[in-house]
């Protein structure tokens, strides 16, 4: 039983995993496609509808369906439907044992150990949501890895693995990022990253639906479609396929009717991207930012630039990026790159894994174990070999700190310890804090998370994402000396460790990041396994 890849999609999801001949396949869906739209239609209290039919029951029932939820991972948010509640996690649970589902009818075996993938500009409390996510769905998370990083893993593995030096731009449905990756022989090390996981080809799909909706309502102002849920959800789902159709002809006419009236509207290209100028500027703006600190990390050329995601068809991108920067970008498998790289890097930790502790890190393997791993996993020794030696290395996505008092005064401020770009695992030295007031008998420490495109101590800037108290102190002085250190894993996990140091005390603390906890992790799993799929 070998270790899926899955691309946990804004707008759509896909699963792939290493066939007999050791490479990466996408694993076709319940009705023989390879992806399926991350949707789902909460039919009755206990039938639920996934995919394609759950997209198309969107026009009929739209107040019991859920569509880019990814957008919503690791907010605190719920939605009720027939009377039972739901999370983002537990909405994406039901996407994930769907996908597992068909996977397993398409394979003939059981889908339990997987990695999924999350943008590269996800935060602590968004991977730590999708991790849930895939419990709460019954699987067993292997790994959570950055998408750019299973596209490059993938890009590597079929080029030979050439050392390259290249630049991943990925626009999906609804999050975006660019990440510079260097290939070094069996290395694969993130430079930089940076990322909107609130901008995706779902933004462009918007502004063609205002555009259509626009058109209707000026020939018919007084049909009130403008405030008919069913007539927008209909111009929804003809914007995502006016949006693909355009990336191929030069324009596009679209016939509406609503309450008896017919209108017939003819969009561009040309008007289509000048109304999704900005959008496409804020991508470019982001790319810049990567180009600019790639070059203080010493990389100022690259090898390839490659276009990862749906969204990026759209010829404007290409354009832009040439434009701009003077690239010329390469499509890479834009739909099923990421899961095919997720597979890719299942392999390596399967294979990491299986073999004896000691080897396959630094050290050869020996024959036997190679030739045990091998036949256990089903593949070729040399490949074995050569995956016991791959190592991906990535990065903080954002910098992480501590909320500070400045001096004697009132005002707040968010000192980092750990820097967006950020070799993993980080492991900065600790850093050293003292108490505001005298007597003070307990110490309140929260963990900040940057919020903004770039690092900035303002509190406004930053976002809250766990604290955690030091209680039961003997009456300190003020100006007592408290140790604080942050480490973050390969994988995105956070821990914050604080010692109060003047009673000589080893108090310590483990910050767990907000988001659900074990038992409602339990509860949702319980939920999840209530429902029955259908349609």
């Amino acid at each position: 039983m070998g270790i899926y890849g899955i691309d946990l999609g804004t707008t759509y999801s896909c699963v792939a995993h290493i066939d007999d001949t050791g490479r990466p396949t996408i694993v076709k869906n319940a009705i023989g496609e390879d992806t399926t739209p991350s949707v789902v239609f909460f039919e009755t209290p206990d039938n639920i509808v996934v995919g394609r039919d759950a997209k198309s029951s969107a026009k009929i029932s739209p107040a019991l369906v859920v569509s880019l939820i990814k957008r919503q991972m690791g907010d605190k948010v719920s939605f009720t439907f027939h009377g039972t509640e739901h999370t983002p996690e537990s909405v994406s649970a039901l996407i994930l044992r769907e996908l597992a589902r068909a996977a397993a009818e398409h394979t003939g075996e059981t889908v339990h150990d997987v990695v999924i993938t999350v943008p590269a500009y996800f935060g602590v409390s968004q991977r730590e949501a999708t991790r849930n996510a895939g419990k709460i769905a019954g699987l067993n998370v292997i790994d959570v890895v950055p998408e750019p990083v299973a596209a490059a893993l993938h890009y590597d593995a079929m080029n030979t693995g050439e050392d390259r030096t290249i630049l991943v731009y990925d626009l999906g449905g609804g999050t975006f990022d660019t990440t510079v990756i260097q290939l070094n022989g069996k290395d694969v090390s993130v430079v930089c990253t940076d990322g909107d996981h609130h901008l995706g080809g779902a933004d462009w799909d918007e502004k063609i639906a205002g555009f259509l909706l626009e058109a209707f309502v000026s020939e018919h102002p007084d049909a009130g479609a403008a405030d008919s849920e069913d007539f927008l959800q209909e111009l929804a789902n003809a914007a995502e396929e006016l949006k693909k159709a355009l990336s191929v002809t030069t324009s596009r006419r679209h016939n509406m009717r609503f309450a008896g009236q017919v209108t017939r509207a003819e969009l561009t290209r040309e008007v289509f991207e000048q109304s999704t100028a900005e959008l496409l500027d804020r991508t470019m703006d982001i790319t810049a930012r990567t180009v600019e600190t790639a070059r203080s990390r010493g990389v100022s050329e690259f090898d390839d630039v490659l276009l990862v995601g749906g969204a990026t068809r759209m010829p404007a991108i290409a354009q832009a990026l040439h434009a701009r920067f003077g690239f010329d970008p390469k499509m890479h498998d834009p739909d099923l790159a990421v899961a095919k790289g997720a597979a890719l890097f299942g392999l390596i930790q399967s294979v990491k894994i299986a073999l004896p502790e000691g080897e396959g890190a630094g050290t050869p393997p020996s024959e036997t174990a190679v030739a045990l791993v091998a036949d256990q996993l089903g593949i070729a020794p040399e490949q074995v070999a050569q995956l016991a030696d791959k190592k991906v290395v990535t990065v903080s996505p954002r910098a992480f700190g501590v909320k500070m008092l400045k001096g004697d005064s009132d005002v707040h401020f968010i000192d980092h310890l750990i820097n967006a770009n950020d070799a993993l695992p980080a492991s900065p030295p600790s850093k050293q804090y003292y108490t505001r007031y005298d007597r003070q008998v307990s110490i309140l420490i929260e963990v900040w998370e940057q919020a903004g495109a770039r690092a900035s101590e303002l509190p406004e800037d930053n976002e809250k994402i766990g604290d955690g108290l030091i209680s039961g102190l003997p009456p300190l002085p003020k100006g007592s000396p408290l140790d604080v250190t942050f480490r973050m894993e390969h994988n995105g996990t956070l821990r914050v460790h604080a010692v109060e140091l003047s009673t000589r005390k080893d108090l310590t603390i483990e910050l767990m990041i907000d988001g659900l906890s074990g038992d409602e992790v339990e509860q949702a799993r319980d939920v999840v396994a209530r429902y029955t799929v259908g349609g």
